[in-house]
């Protein structure tokens, strides 16, 4: 399965479409929201493993996170549905971004232009 084709399945399951006429539709504030609650989600349940079971994950805790994991990627997917593009072009301007940063030596420190 690409990234497309995820997107194209994932996104039927949108209860406002994938579609929107301005930034401040309802389906697409709803979906930013989305992600930020289940990227919370995925840190919650790593800081639950940290402070109760010193660092030690367990199957189960890997299982769960992936789930997590995998609704973050769906709100990911609906935003950049939302905003007209192909998740594998996020993937590939993310890709070249970070590889990019890799070879200029700037994979540490902050900011989104190092």
């Amino acid at each position: 399965m690409t990234f497309n084709d995820y997107q194209d399945k994932a996104i039927t399951t949108d209860t406002y479409g994938g579609k929107m006429t301005a930034l401040s539709d309802f389906g697409f504030i709803e979906k930013s929201f989305g992600l930020v609650g289940e990227a919370g989600e995925v840190a919650e349940k790593l800081k639950k493993i940290f402070r109760d079971k010193a660092g030690e994950l367990s199957p189960e805790d890997r299982a769960e996170i992936l789930k997590e994991l995998g609704d973050v990627l769906w709100y990911v997917s609906a935003l950049a549905r939302y905003l007209d593009c192909p998740l594998e072009d996020v993937a590939a301007h993310n890709l070249e971004k970070v590889l990019s940063r890799q070879q200029r030596g700037q994979t540490g420190g902050s900011g989104d232009n190092r």
